[in-house]
């Protein structure tokens, strides 16, 4: 069987789900090399900046590591600017929605609002509320939400900064994009 035997999902057959079972897992299993191919791709992303957006995620990636962070902040960190290209209005969720199966809750929380966690440094030079954050105060993550961005993400634009190439995140972007998605041993606190 070259392909499925359907033209509507109605009429498929237990054969066809099986085939397609198949090909979906060994697709699920090359996730790492995609999420590599695409951080890759912020080298030519959004511009203006001292550093190119994969420069920003490897230095952000490297700060979180150096300050002994685990494997799921720093690979969370690694792709919170992965929607950039995509979805430049809400790279945040983008990305958050990419790590959300594999990672615990909190650093998918984190990922999702850093965008608004973001605003203490800038907002004000811009027209916005830089406590828009604090809306979130109780938010059992809020503080873990303010180190990201405060020791990791803003933190990072700096040409100068001694950061790890792509390549030494490999290991990493394989072992949590390669566990059983939503699996409660990982997305659970």
């Amino acid at each position: 069987m070259d392909t499925v035997s359907f033209t509507q999902m109605a009429d498929g057959t237990a054969e066809d789900y099986a085939f397609l079972a198949k090909h979906e897992a060994e697709f699920a299993y090359a996730l790492p090399d995609r999420i590599m191919r695409a951080l890759e791709g912020l080298r030519d992303s959004l511009a203006g900046y001292k550093i190119d957006r994969l420069t920003h995620s490897l230095q952000c990636a490297t700060r979180a590591e150096r300050d002994g962070a685990d494997i799921d902040w720093v690979v969370s960190v690694l792709v919170h600017d992965l929607g950039d290209d995509l979805a430049p209005l809400n790279h945040d969720s983008f990305a958050a929605a990419i790590l959300r199966p594999y990672v615990r809750d909190e650093c998918a929380w984190v990922v999702q609002h850093h965008g608004i966690f973001q605003y203490p440094y800038y907002a004000n030079k811009v027209g916005l509320d830089p406590d828009a954050h604090l809306k979130f105060k109780d938010h059992p993550y809020f503080d873990a939400a303010v180190k990201f961005c405060r020791d990791w993400d803003q933190a990072s634009f700096d040409p100068d900064y001694d950061t790890y190439p792509l390549e030494h995140f490999r290991g990493m972007v394989e072992t949590v994009f390669r566990r059983p998605a939503w699996d409660d041993a990982h997305i659970k606190a």
